[in-house]
């Protein structure tokens, strides 16, 4: 069979990749064409587009590069008009994915199906409409979302998470010892504190200066950068200063495996550092921090921003954002973790709720499985 996957930025890419090597395992005549990445490639099939031309995120870039995007979309629509494709697989990124599925719907008249859904359930709830409208399956990768997506009348599947699988394949196949790391990246002998500061440059200008300036008020451990894809260690230099820090790029797993502690923003790396049973204070810089927690506190329709509390249904991490993001905040938090040993074991207490909560490893396959049986059918 055919199928067109489209991926908008660099997480995308790597659960469209799995994904296309699980849909290969199911489908021995697999085809593929796809807006993507260097992961998905590597799987094999035709790249059209890749996501460093499509990566734009926020109200101003998003204006300011209009033009670029609405060609993107035409270029994608022509694309799968041509190619007929038996189903047309899209990977979150909604503010593209949703205008495409309308053109596939309401044109050409093919499958569309979605593959980690769009965080409707924090705000832009009225998308639903789009989803019923544009959307034949829906496969989640976050538990509480089966309810959500229920009590608006809308079936969609659980199918696991795929940074559970992502962790689990490390732990089995590639993890190694604290030896051999701290050997290769010659560290000295001090515990780690991991700083994850974002993927974006925006995240990473905002969040690592403070980071930095907590660190540095815990000497008996050595601060360590897990570099961002795409990210020039040149970038990272502007906001090092004199710290003393290291940039690891590429090794954020094994990072995080011999870590003490980890500062870390908001989104999938909250829920990897749980899934490493590594305590965490989650701590995301807002412009105007007290008006940015006053519009979430009421116009959100979530109580936290970490996939941890998110999955967990209660708060297991601290959320310092909006005007609890300050250096005296995150730094008392930090201490806490590090020195009061039930408060450490309480949280990591939390975190194994949370991973029985998101089951065995296998969202690939399961989605695989259920792509392929459904379009036979």
């Amino acid at each position: 069979m055919k199928y067109y996957l489209i991926a908008g930025e660099a997480s995308g890419d790597l659960h469209a990749s799995n994904l296309m090597a699980a849909l290969k395992e199911q489908d021995k005549e697999a085809d593929f064409r796809f807006l993507g990445g260097d992961l998905m490639q590597a799987v094999g099939g035709t790249l059209v587009k890749h996501y460093r031309e499509m990566a734009f995120m926020g109200f101003i870039p998003v204006l300011l590069n209009l033009r670029t995007i609405l060609k993107n979309m035409q270029t994608c629509e022509e694309d799968i008009s041509r190619y007929q494709p038996d189903v047309v697989i899209l990977i979150d990124y909604p503010g593209f994915n949703l205008k495409i599925a309308k053109f596939v719907k309401t044109v050409l008249h093919l499958p569309v199906y979605y593959y980690i859904s769009p965080k409707i359930w924090a705000w832009k709830q009225y998308r639903i409409k789009d989803f019923r409208k544009y959307v034949d399956k829906m496969f989640c990768i976050l538990p509480f979302e089966t309810e959500f997506y229920h009590k608006l009348n809308y079936t969609v599947d659980y199918v696991g998470n795929p940074s559970v699988d992502s962790v689990a394949l490390y732990m089995e196949q590639k993890a190694v010892s604290r030896d051999i790391f701290y050997t290769e990246e010659n560290l000295n002998d001090k515990p780690i504190l991991a700083l994850l500061a974002g993927s974006r440059r925006q995240e990473i200008k905002d969040n690592l200066p403070t980071m930095l300036n907590v660190a540095a008020s815990y000497p008996d451990y050595q601060p360590i950068i897990a570099g961002a894809p795409g990210i020039s260690p040149d970038f990272y230099n502007k906001y090092t200063g004199n710290h003393p820090v290291k940039i690891i790029f590429g090794k954020t797993y094994p990072l995080l495996q011999h870590s003490k502690a980890a500062l870390v923003t908001s989104g999938t790396a909250t829920l990897e550092t749980s899934l490493f049973r590594i305590p965490q204070v989650v701590c995301y810089y807002t412009p105007a921090g007290k008006l940015a927690s006053f519009i979430f506190r009421h116009f959100f329709h979530t109580k936290y921003i970490s996939l941890v509390n998110l999955i967990a249904g209660r708060e297991v991490v601290q959320e310092l954002f909006g005007a609890r993001f300050s250096r005296q905040q995150i730094q008392e938090e930090l201490g806490r973790i590090l020195q009061n040993k039930e408060y450490r074991q309480k949280m990591l207490d939390g975190y194994d709720e949370v991973i029985r909560i998101l089951g065995k490893p296998g969202a690939s396959e399961r989605t695989a499985r259920l792509i392929y049986h459904s379009l036979l059918h």
